[in-house]
């Protein structure tokens, strides 16, 4: 499995579905387990969850430099 390709794909979701960012607040493991349909070892849940959290706070910090430098 392409950890990287998963994530990648669950921050799309993420971003898109607002019923599905809710659902990965809340339980992120059973949120990546619906997307990737298979129980997958926590070690490997715990990756990807971690990921999508990065890469979701990643976007966010852009986005506010994005507007700073707008204003600049």
């Amino acid at each position: 499995m392409d950890i990287k390709a998963k994530v990648e794909e669950i921050v799309a979701k993420v971003q898109k579905d607002p019923n599905f960012m809710k659902q990965f607040q809340t339980d992120p493991v059973k949120a990546v387990e619906g997307v990737v349909g298979v129980d997958l070892p926590d070690d490997v849940i715990n990756q990807v969850v971690a990921g999508v959290k990065a890469k979701i706070a990643g976007d966010k910090v852009g986005g506010a430099v994005d507007a700073l430098k707008k204003l600049f």
